[in-house]
């Protein structure tokens, strides 16, 4: 089932339920989508190009979150809470750290990186292998700590 049609079904239930959180979340979701597709390329929204649109709507819901938890704004904060938990549930499975370790040491070995100057090839590869089950934080700072060892 592609995304688009997910996204339908999933508001239709959330306007039956009421579900004002779920409502707001999927039709940021639907928006993107269509945004994506009227953008004029002519191109299919492939599965990777879900996936990017909705990490960053991901991203902009954890950077609103953050500048309302510092300035102290907590029912904006949990309304920006409730929308990452709905739109997080279309990402595929993210992976634990330990398990992301284990994956990055495997692309270091693959890339043959030995020092820093070979973050870039690391990163590369492992952001394009990785899209969508890690955050590119969290790769950035396990590769880091590989490669400084």
């Amino acid at each position: 089932m592609s995304l688009e049609t997910q996204i339908a079904q999933d508001l239709k239930a959330a306007m039956k339920a009421k579900d004002e959180a779920a409502k707001r979340s999927i039709r940021a979701i639907k928006q993107a989508i269509l945004l994506a597709k009227t953008d004029g390329s002519g191109n299919e929204i492939t599965e990777a190009d879900e996936i990017k649109m909705l990490q960053k709507l991901v991203k902009q819901r954890k950077e609103s979150l953050d500048i309302y938890q510092k300035q102290g704004r907590d029912e904006l904060a949990a309304t920006e809470a409730e929308e990452i938990a709905i739109i997080e549930r279309y990402l595929p499975q993210q992976m634990g750290e330990a398990e992301l370790t284990d994956y990055l040491k495997g692309v270091i070995e693959k890339t043959g990186a030995s020092s820093m100057k070979d973050m870039g090839k690391v990163m590369g590869m492992a952001s394009k292998e990785l899209a969508g089950r890690a955050d590119g934080r969290a790769i950035s700072s396990i590769v880091k700590q590989l490669l400084s060892n």
